[in-house]
């Protein structure tokens, strides 16, 4: 998904299947995202797990669903159960830079060879499925995410992982890894996003989340919000689940790089450092411990130390990612109204000035809320458009949307693509400020390796 547009020709096996995945049908490549169970069918994709031998059951499975911090809150739970001594696969998407990193164990994505012998082995009954699907006119056949969501259960089951992370695509209930049945469902967040397949409220929304609750299967939920809160509850209550929301059975303070976390309000652990940046980190964390505090529950030994270690170490690539010093460079794939806000709290907490903001979006997203959230913590923002994908709002209407919110202390270029925006970040940004790429996972993934490629080459010091 994130490869460049202008990849060479494949030539080898790795290349080769990316390219056979890449070319189903991929619903995070199309300008208006279906959601629907015309398209999203559960049945079929449950027909081909069991088909593939039920690579689901051979490991107990923790399930993350959540409008932000799904991606980060699966990172720190497989962090915490590797360091204890546990193999853990996980299953994250988008990609920022190749495919392989959607499959990793340990923390260690998939080798390229590994990923081309698992698609020569699901391809027959790819194929099989595609048959049937030809033959029926309201079936479209299996999607790039139902065929990646089974590679990577396979994956996991053949490196025989002691623990499997699964993280949804989009929503819950309709999504590809809802035909698991997990040993703890976890929802992270409710916030507006998607709404044109989810809804345009956070009650609708949660409904979608929370379809991956099962009956009898713990619930943990970061959820602070009244209203998706209470659509959490009620479906947890509805399928005899127990709940262990947030600000409830579990809390967290705050304060600066470390935390407390607590637990029915005494502290179980106090100055949890962490190495993520921003107190929504701290959330995802609370609720990483929440999750590992249940899986304890059902046997698992991870002491205070792995967990400790785990949190302060973890790197994830760009989850306000600190790439360079002189001048800062934050690579974010913050892209709807609540990710944006999180981080320009977290920049305005810096000395850094003067700052630039690198910004493309994509049309499914609220590109005024993104807009209002990251101009207070800018002077100059630059506006462009990523390349890899249909879903970007051309730089103009960007322009335009930026310009609208704008105050007469921000100074708004246009470029036409990111290359041409973080050459011109370069050339505005005196050493002392802060540069900023954010709005899209895509953008991220465009320049994040061309900015790690020209500064770790050059006299700019990193940030270890």
């Amino acid at each position: 998904m994130n490869e460049p547009a202008s990849t060479p020709e494949p030539t080898t096996r790795r290349d080769l299947a990316v390219e056979w995945l890449l070319g189903r049908i991929n619903y995070e490549r199309v300008r208006h995202v279906p959601y629907g169970e015309r398209q999203l069918k559960l049945d079929r994709m449950r027909q081909f797990v069991t088909a593939l031998g039920s690579p689901d059951t051979a490991a107990p499975i923790v399930h993350i669903a959540g409008t932000k911090g799904k991606g980060s809150t699966a990172a720190m739970i497989a962090a915490m159960l590797t360091a204890a001594g546990y193999r853990v696969g996980v299953f994250s998407s988008p990609h920022l830079e190749r495919l392989e990193e959607r499959f990793a164990i340990n923390g260690v994505p998939i080798p390229g060879e590994t990923l081309a012998d698992l698609v020569d082995q699901l391809r027959p009954m790819v194929d099989e499925f595609d048959r049937r699907a030809a033959s029926t006119d309201d079936d479209e056949g299996l999607t790039f995410f139902d065929i990646t969501t089974a590679l990577a259960l396979v994956y996991f089951a053949q490196q025989q992982c002691d623990a499997m992370v699964l993280e949804v695509g989009l929503g819950g209930r309709l999504d590809s890894t809802n035909v698991c049945l997990p040993a703890v469902s976890v929802i992270t967040s409710i916030s507006l996003d998607h709404t044109r397949q989810l809804g345009n409220t956070l009650a609708s929304i949660a409904g979608e989340k929370a379809g991956i609750i099962k009956s009898g299967v713990p619930v943990v939920s970061g959820v602070v919000l009244d209203e998706p809160r209470e659509v959490i509850a009620e479906v947890a209550r509805e399928h005899g689940c127990r709940l262990i929301q947030c600000g409830e059975q579990f809390h967290y303070q705050y304060h600066g790089q470390c935390f407390d976390y607590l637990v029915d309000g005494a502290p179980l652990l106090t100055d949890v450092e962490l190495s993520l940046a921003g107190v929504h980190q701290t959330a995802n964390a609370a609720v990483a411990l929440a999750t590992i505090d249940e899986l304890v529950k059902q046997g698992w030994h991870v002491p205070e130390q792995p967990r400790r270690a785990a949190l302060a170490n973890l790197q994830l690539a760009g989850r306000i990612e600190l790439i360079a010093a002189k001048p800062l460079v934050v690579i974010d794939t913050a892209h709807n109204e609540a990710s944006a806000r999180a981080l320009a709290g977290t920049l305005l907490d810096r000395r850094e000035q003067p700052r630039t903001l690198i910004v493309a979006c994509s049309r499914d997203k609220d590109v005024a809320a993104i807009a209002r959230e990251l101009l207070p913590a800018f002077e100059r923002v630059l506006v462009t458009e990523y390349l890899s994908n249909p879903r970007t709002v051309p730089h103009e209407e960007l322009r335009q949307v930026f310009g609208e919110l704008a105050t007469e202390q921000h100074t708004l270029e246009l470029l036409e693509t990111p290359t041409q925006a973080w050459q011109r970040a370069l050339e505005v940004t005196p050493p002392e400020g802060l540069v900023a790429i954010a709005g899209s996972f895509f953008l991220a993934a465009e320049l994040r390796p061309l900015v790690r490629e020209q500064l770790l080459a050059g006299e700019r010091s990193t940030i270890e």
